[in-house]
């Protein structure tokens, strides 16, 4: 399984040769346990992480010890294509369950940039990525929690499925009620609260550590989802789970 080349593969085909140096990336992961650093705000990046197998966060500590998470990262994502550029991180990077992680170095990076396709497709994906910030903002300072946390589900549905990690309206979902609150600006109350009022309305439901979306089309209606932003390979006309 390699989610890199699902992710990158979803922006344009890519020729042979281009899928063998994606693959010879991915052979020797590290096993990184849930809720651990990564990389700390301050230090100075040398490689290039790539998530292979679970869920990852960026995020910041404030002064009181406040924690904001600012971005989720699923299998096929880089932990910040472009960092080894910086001279320090201005954020740090976590686990957020038991991860598999692959580290690559300056020179690997340089020369997957040398290839014209997997360069344009790596491209369409850090431009995505900064779209998604863009539309998390909308989402913590304009919607209100309840649109917040179903809007959430809706895009990880999407990202997921784009690496083949879903089951209909299906996925795996290891984060905690109290990370949800640091990623939407909510207490962990207020987070139990909106989880139970989405499953009293028959829109979701939990089976173990999966999130089963009961009703796609009314979620994504509920919370205002449009899936613009991930700028997703249309199929047939309609992107992935559109309505």
């Amino acid at each position: 399984m390699n989610p890199l080349l699902d992710k990158l593969e979803a922006f344009e085909p890519l020729p042979e040769a281009d899928k063998r140096l994606l693959d010879s990336l991915v052979r020797s992961p590290q096993v990184i346990g849930p809720r651990l650093d990564l990389i700390h705000e301050g230090d100075a990046p040398t490689v290039v992480q790539l998530i292979l197998v679970g869920f990852a966060c960026r995020y910041k500590i404030l002064p009181d010890g406040t924690r904001q998470i600012m971005a989720y990262l699923v299998p096929g994502d880089f932990c910040d294509l472009h960092v080894f550029i910086l001279k320090e991180m201005d954020h740090s990077i976590a686990t957020l369950s038991q991860c598999q992680v692959v580290q690559i170095h300056r020179p690997q990076i340089l020369e997957l940039m040398e290839r014209p396709a997997i360069a344009r497709a790596m491209w369409w994906a850090a431009l995505v990525d900064e779209a998604t910030l863009r539309e998390w903002l909308v989402n913590i300072g304009a919607r209100p929690a309840e649109q917040r946390i179903a809007h959430l589900l809706c895009e990880l549905l999407l990202r997921l499925e784009t690496v083949g990690l879903t089951q209909g309206g299906q996925y795996e979902l290891p984060i905690t009620q109290h990370e949800i609150g640091d990623t939407m600006g909510l207490s962990s109350v207020h987070v139990n609260r909106v989880l139970q009022r989405l499953r009293a309305d028959g829109l979701i439901t939990f089976k173990g550590s999966n999130l089963v979306i009961l009703d796609i089309p009314r979620l994504k209606t509920f919370s205002g989802f449009n899936p613009n932003y991930l700028h997703l390979p249309k199929r047939n006309g309609t992107t992935p789970h559109s309505v």
